[in-house]
This record gives structure tokens, C-alpha cells and sequence, in this order.
């Protein structure tokens, strides 16, 4: 342990977790939380994105690292199922990738009563448009080819749409067997979010966490789809980056060059992006830049968001939220995210912005 404050530790004391840090007296050489007479127990139980699953594995190896005897469960089924189970007092806390809207919010309210909800976007990754066609190395695709794609409106690899794409590579003359989740999704909801906003009139369908397009293959969760898409010659899907494996990923149209999908370009839109309007003090939902058509962004973009209570009855829930959550906004914690995910670390005016907002969990006094 230092004896003199680094300025990741400064920063942690102007910010951060008031019981877990103790006035910022125990921490480690991390700027972190430490055991010690700060050691804290019990068990936090979170559910939702299954977007999250590698970074929530990351960080809870992390934080066990330094609070080896708090437990978080986390169960990955889904954004919409975990804005569910938070919304109906089921967990502590809940992953969602996309934001709460506006009958979700009211319910929250009811959860978490007049000190209302936050929203944390603390994961930030690219969705890949994964794909498996033999003899197909690499693959660049048009926002309006995508979207015809997904809408089975191109339906063999050797259509006209997607050889203009691709002048000069030899694509076979096979069936295209698109693979959508069969759950309600927050991958779902900004995939189709992107295409409403980037394809114009090729993509006919509102955004929704439900896939819009009757027919085709279906898969839960996004390790189903990419099982899915691995599991056959023809077949193209959208999936967290960080499951991608060895799959073919597209690059897709921006402008007038076609990107991959990496960290950076995926930060790049976010910085690009504006925080909603109407909401609570510690509600930093943001609306993404879809439809930019700058150098080097990436579009197709997962803002995945930590959800949960400033206010919780429970003293020790708050007490385990807030240091847990206080790893998980810090340079260790989105660099372990980043590693094990491929995620991009959130920037450090987002790392403030959603200190502020974890600073304030406390324990709902009203008799």
C-alpha cells in the first residue's frame, strides 16, 4: 500500500465510492479499493447483455482481486430480460445495451423511486458482421447491400449488389442464410439502429430489440449466432466483436472507404455521439452517431450501460454497488474489459461523468 496519493487515487478520493474507500484511506497501489479494515462482503446480483459476458468476466476477476469475499453474479440472458428482471426487483443491477425507454423509465421510477435510475455507458465495442463462405477472405459491404442482406431481398453471394462492393473477388454462387438473434436484444435494437439511420430506404423496419424481418435463421444470445454462422457456408450474422473467433468480419461502408471494426474507430463515433435529453442527473444515455459518414469511424457500435438505483434499502447493496461499479469505470477495470473483450476503454470525461453518478449510490432513508 502507498503511503502518499497518486493521482489515480486522488482522483478516486474527489470522486468515488464513499464506504468502500473510507475517506480514501485503504487503497491499493492501484488507486483502488483494498481489502484490509475496508474488506467488504456479500454477494451483488446483476443480468442482462450478453454483449458484456467476456468484459463481466474481466472485471469480476478483477474486483475479486481486491475484494475477494464479494460475489457478483451476473447472468448473461439478454439486455431485454435483464431490463426486466431490474425493472421487476429482480437484481441488483442489470446490463442493457440500449437505453431505458420511455415506459421502461416509468417503471424505473417505481423501482427506484424519486432519486431515479443511472445509466452508465460503460462498454463500448463494435458489433461485427460476422460471415462464413468458403473461399471468401475478406468481404466489404455497403450500408445498402447490408441492409438487403438482412431483409432477404439479396439472397446469393454473387449478387450484383455485393460484387460492386467487392471489384475483383471471386464470390460463389451460393444461397445467403442470414442468422438474427431470437431474443429480444440490445445487439438487435443498434444493429437495426444503424441500418434505419446509415441504409436509408433499403432498410424499412423501425428500430426495435425484436428482429423485424419475418423468415431466416434464428439463434439466442450472441454466442448463438456466431455457433450459427460457424456452423454453416453461406451464412452472415451480427455479433459482439469480442465472440467473433474466426470467423470472416466485414468491413463496412463509411463515407467513401469501408472500415473494420476495431476499438478505436468504435470510440471514435462515441466521442461523436450526444448524451439524451429528459432525463435524471445520472442518467448518461447517449444517442450514436449512425449515419456519420467521417473518416475512420465505425459505426455499427455497441454503448453497452451499467443500470441501477442511486437509492437502494438495502445499506449493503448500495455499499457493494458503488465499489464495484467503482472498479469498473477505472483505467484497471475497461483495461481488463479491453483484453479480454476487444472493448474500447471509455475516455476519461466519461470516467468522471459516470463517477459522479456512482458517488452518489446511497441508502433510501425515506421511513
Amino acid at each position: 500500500m502507498r503511503s502518499s496519493t497518486s493521482p489515480s487515487v486522488a482522483l478516486a478520493c474527489l470522486l468515488g465510492a464513499t464506504v468502500a474507500l473510507s475517506g480514501c484511506a485503504a487503497v491499493n497501489e492501484r488507486g483502488l479499493p483494498s481489502g484490509g479494515e475496508n474488506a467488504l462482503s456479500g454477494t451483488l446480483v446483476g443480468a442482462g447483455s450478453s454483449a458484456q459476458q467476456a468484459a463481466m468476466q474481466g472485471w469480476r476477476a478483477g474486483f475479486t482481486s481486491i475484494q475477494p469475499e464479494v460475489t457478483v453474479n451476473y447472468d448473461p440472458i439478454g439486455s431485454g430480460g435483464g431490463r426486466e428482471q431490474f425493472l421487476a426487483g429482480g437484481t441488483d443491477f442489470a446490463g442493457s445495451d440500449a437505453p431505458l425507454d420511455d415506459e421502461e423509465l416509468a417503471q424505473a421510477e417505481e423501482r427506484c423511486g424519486t432519486s431515479g435510475v443511472f445509466e452508465l455507458p460503460n462498454y463500448i465495442s463494435p458489433i461485427a458482421v460476422v460471415y462464413n463462405v468458403e473461399g471468401v477472405g475478406e468481404l466489404n459491404l455497403s450500408p445498402e447491400t447490408l441492409a438487403g442482406i438482412f431483409d432477404q431481398q439479396i439472397t446469393t453471394w454473387d449478387d450484383p449488389a455485393i460484387a460492386a462492393d467487392n471489384p475483383g473477388v471471386e464470390l460463389p454462387d451460393l444461397r445467403i442464410t442470414p442468422v438474427n438473434r431470437s431474443d429480444e436484444s440490445g445487439t438487435t435494437e443498434n444493429f437495426v439502429e444503424y441500418l434505419a439511420a446509415a441504409a436509408g430506404d433499403a432498410w424499412p423496419y423501425e428500430p426495435d430489440g425484436n428482429w423485424p424481418v419475418p423468415g431466416g435463421e434464428a439463434a439466442q444470445g450472441n454466442s448463438g449466432v456466431v455457433g450459427a454462422v460457424r456452423a454453416g457456408n453461406g451464412t452472415i450474422g451480427y455479433a459482439d466483436l469480442s465472440q467473433a473467433g474466426d470467423l470472416g468480419v466485414a468491413r463496412i461502408g463509411v463515407g467513401e472507404e469501408f472500415v473494420a471494426p476495431t476499438a478505436e474507430a468504435a470510440a471514435a463515433v462515441v466521442e461523436d455521439s450526444h448524451r439524451l435529453e429528459g432525463r435524471g442527473p445520472y442518467d448518461f444515455a447517449i444517442e450514436i452517431a449512425r449515419d456519420t459518414a467521417e473518416s475512420g469511424r465505425y459505426p455499427i457500435v455497441l454503448v453497452s450501460y451499467h443500470l441501477g438505483c442511486v437509492e437502494y434499502e438495502d445499506p449493503q447493496t448500495a455499499e457493494l454497488l458503488r465499489s464495484f461499479l467503482t472498479y469498473v469505470v477505472s483505467e484497471e477495470g475497461q483495461q481488463a474489459a479491453a483484453q479480454v473483450a476487444g472493448s474500447a476503454p471509455i475516455s476519461d470525461a466519461l470516467r468522471s461523468q459516470a463517477m459522479t453518478a456512482v458517488d452518489a449510490i446511497t441508502v433510501d432513508t425515506t421511513p
